[in-house]
C-alpha cells in the first residue's frame, strides 16, 4: 500500500512538470506572466493636507494638527484646477443637492401686475368762473356730482355792468338805424363802430351770439342773465351760492367729462425697461370682477419717488358706462414688451456678489466652471427667466443650485493653489 502510494506521487509531479513545460512551449502560459501584476502609472503626489485645516500643507503623509489623516493631492488635480474650475465628486454633489439648467434662446416678455388709482382727466377740466361781478339769484346745479350737459343753465346772475352794456348796445342799434339814408360815411361807420364793439364786449363776457341776436331783434335789456355749462360732464367743486355776490373773475364751478378717465399706477424702477409709450393695459376692479377694461399708456413721470422708490405711470382708460370713478383703486396687469431670440438662463442660476455677477457652468468632465456674465432685462415669475448680455452661450448647462457651495469650494482650491505656488517658487 504504501509502494502505490509513492509511485502516485512521483507520476503526479512528473504530470505536472512535463505539462507546464509543454504549455511554456507552445506559448499558451508563462510563469511570468502568471507572477505579473497589471502595471499602473501612479500619478505624482504633489502635497498632502487635511481639507478641515486647508492652511496646513505637508510634503509628506501623517496626521495634521487636528489628528486628522492627511489627503494626497495629484498633480492632474492642481491642472485641472488651474483652469479657474472646481471638481465636486458625484457623491459630494447629490449630498449638496445640485441641479442644472440649460442656457438657450427664446423670446423673453415680462408680466408685471401693480395697483392704481382712478383719476380725473386733467385735460377733460373746465372751470366756469364769472366773467362779470354781480350777484347769483339762482342756481340750476346746487350740488357736486350732479351730472350737466352741455347748454344747460348752471345759474342767473344780476350784473349792472352787464345791464348797461347791453343798454348801450341798444342805443346803438336804434342809432344805427335811425340815420337816413344820405347821412355821411363817416357818421355811419362810427355808429357801425359803437355797435361792434358792445357786441364783442358782450361776446367776451361769454353772452352766446343767440342772446345778441336776440337782444338787437327785441331790443330789450335782461337784467337777469342766464349762464350755461360749456362742456358736457360732473360737477367736480361747487362755490356759487344762490344770492351770494360773484366777484369778477371768481371760480364758481369745476365741471369734468369722465367719458375718459386715468389710472394712475406705480412701478418700481427696475421694472421700467419693461414698459414703453403706447403699451396696452388691463385694468380691473375687485368690485366688479371679470370685468376688464383696455386702456393706453400715455406717460411716464420723469420722477422718482424717493421713499416708494417707484414711478408713477398715466394710463387712459375709456370710461362711457362711468362705472370707473375717481378715487377707486384698481388692478392693472401689463404684457411687458418682448425681447427677441436673445440667450436667456434661469434666474436661480445667477450670484450677485456686488462686485460682480456669476454663473457656474458645468463640463463634461464633472468639473465647475466660475463665468462672469453681464445681465439685462429678468423675465417675471411666470418664466423665471433673465436675459443675458454676454458671457454665455446657446446650449451651455449652468448650476441652479448650491452655487454658493461651489463658489466657497472654488475659492478655498483658489487659496490653496496660490499657496502651493508659493512654496514651489520659494523652493
Amino acid at each position: 500500500m504504501k509502494r502505490f502510494q509513492y509511485v502516485y506521487l512521483v507520476a503526479l509531479i512528473l504530470v505536472t512538470t512535463v505539462g507546464g513545460f509543454w504549455l511554456g512551449r507552445s506559448g499558451l502560459w508563462s510563469a511570468d506572466e502568471a507572477s505579473a501584476e497589471p502595471e499602473v502609472a501612479e500619478a505624482k503626489i504633489l502635497y498632502w493636507w487635511d481639507p478641515m485645516v486647508p492652511t496646513e500643507i505637508y510634503d509628506a503623509p501623517g496626521k495634521s494638527s487636528m489628528g486628522m489623516d492627511l489627503i494626497p493631492v495629484y498633480e492632474e488635480e492642481k491642472v485641472q484646477r488651474s483652469a479657474g474650475s472646481v471638481m465636486v465628486s458625484d457623491v459630494v454633489s447629490q449630498q449638496m443637492g445640485v441641479r442644472y439648467g440649460k442656457v438657450h434662446r427664446m423670446d423673453l416678455f415680462r408680466s408685471i401686475r401693480t395697483v392704481g388709482e382712478v383719476k380725473v382727466n386733467e385735460e377733460r377740466i373746465v372751470l366756469v368762473n364769472a366773467r362779470i361781478s354781480g350777484w347769483i339769484n339762482q342756481l340750476y346745479v346746487g350740488f357736486e356730482g350732479a351730472p350737466v350737459k352741455k347748454g344747460d343753465p348752471l345759474y342767473d346772475i344780476y350784473s349792472p355792468e352787464l345791464v348797461s352794456t347791453q343798454e348801450e348796445f341798444v342805443r346803438s342799434m336804434a342809432y344805427l338805424d335811425s340815420l337816413p339814408e344820405g347821412s355821411s360815411e363817416s357818421i355811419s361807420s362810427g355808429a357801425k363802430r359803437v355797435v361792434e364793439a358792445t357786441k364783442k364786449r358782450l361776446l367776451n363776457w361769454e353772452m352766446s351770439p343767440e342772446f345778441i341776436e336776440h337782444l338787437g331783434h327785441t331790443r330789450k335789456v335782461q337784467e337777469r342773465v342766464t349762464v350755461t355749462s360749456p362742456v358736457s360732464g360732473i360737477v367736480l367743486q361747487k362755490d356759487a351760492v344762490e344770492g351770494g355776490f360773484a366777484d369778477k373773475g371768481a371760480n364758481l364751478y369745476k365741471i369734468a367729462n369722465l367719458e375718459q378717465v386715468w389710472v394712475h399706477a406705480s412701478f418700481y424702477d427696475y421694472e421700467l425697461p419693461w414698459i414703453n409709450l403706447g403699451q396696452t393695459v388691463e385694468v380691473e376692479l375687485s368690485y366688479l370682477p371679470g370685468k376688464v377694461y383696455k386702456g393706453v399708456i400715455s406717460y411716464i413721470y420723469p420722477m422718482l419717488r424717493e421713499q416708494a422708490r417707484d414711478v408713477h405711470v398715466r394710463i387712459v382708460v375709456s370710461n362711457e358706462s362711468r362705472e370707473l370713478k375717481p378715487g377707486m383703486f384698481a388692478n392693472v396687469h401689463l404684457a411687458g414688451k418682448t425681447l427677441k431670440n436673445v440667450v436667456v438662463v434661469p434666474s436661480e442660476a445667477i450670484i450677485r456678489s456686488g462686485a460682480r455677477t456669476l454663473v457656474f457652468v458645468s463640463s463634461e468632465n464633472g468639473s465647475f466652471e466660475p463665468r462672469e456674465v453681464e445681465v439685462g432685462g429678468e423675465g417675471g415669475p411666470e418664466n423665471g427667466l433673465t436675459h443675458i448680455l454676454r458671457g454665455l452661450e446657446d446650449g451651455e448647462t449652468v448650476v441652479t443650485s448650491a452655487q454658493f457651495l461651489i463658489d466657497s469650494e472654488s475659492r478655498l482650491q483658489e487659496a490653496i493653489q496660490k499657496m502651493t505656488n508659493h512654496k514651489s517658487i520659494s523652493e
